[in-house]
């Protein structure tokens, strides 16, 4: 073989080895897998709840002291897309919080909160009425952010499109307040 043809073939096979690796390791079009089914993905808690991957989903059901609970990311993230599927009772307390300042304090002083209990909602940016329900149903979230423009969609409805910049990068939280929560896939793609 010529030189060229073997020098050819290595750099397909390297290609081949790093396109595999990229989806192994959970990103696949750009999007990175923080939870699914195979994987709990790597998370901090601050607060304390019974967090456990029950029948191939993140869930969560009784609090572990008096303060809310949550899942923080490892990473910290700018501009983003979110796809998320969850489902969750009638007593439920959840959200998903974006760009949190310090990944040791969640609240909505220093997060963006997409609503859960009042599904589709922006807690003190965006309100949605008439409200969602989502209780009893694996429902799905697309949440963009890009800059001071936020956007949320539920099971393909659009329920927020506002423009906000007190929050512009932090680390992402899955919130457990009450009821029963399960999340069975949060993906994210950095813009």
């Amino acid at each position: 073989m010529k030189r060229s043809t073997i020098l050819a073939a290595a750099i397909l096979a390297g290609a081949a080895t790093f396109q595999f690796v990229n989806v192994a390791s959970g990103e696949s079009g750009g999007w990175i897998t923080l939870l699914d089914s195979g994987n709990k993905g790597e998370w901090s808690e601050v607060g304390k709840a019974n967090w456990a991957m029950k029948d191939g989903a993140m869930t969560a059901d009784k609090l572990e002291g008096k303060d809310i609970a949550y899942l923080v990311s490892r990473d910290s993230y700018k501009d983003f897309q979110i796809k998320a599927e969850f489902w969750v009772d009638e007593e439920a307390n959840s959200g998903i919080f974006l760009r949190c300042d310090q990944p040791d304090k969640i609240d909505g002083n220093i997060c963006y909160e997409v609503n859960i209990f009042g599904t589709g909602a922006i807690v003190d940016v965006a309100k949605v009425d008439p409200m969602p329900k989502a209780a009893g149903k694996w429902n799905t979230y697309e949440i963009t952010a890009k800059g001071p423009h936020l956007t949320v969609l539920l099971n393909g409805q659009k329920t927020a499109d506002v423009e906000d910049s007190k929050h512009l990068g932090g680390h992402l939280a899955l919130q457990y307040g009450s009821g029963v929560v399960k999340f069975r896939k949060l993906e994210i793609k950095p813009l």
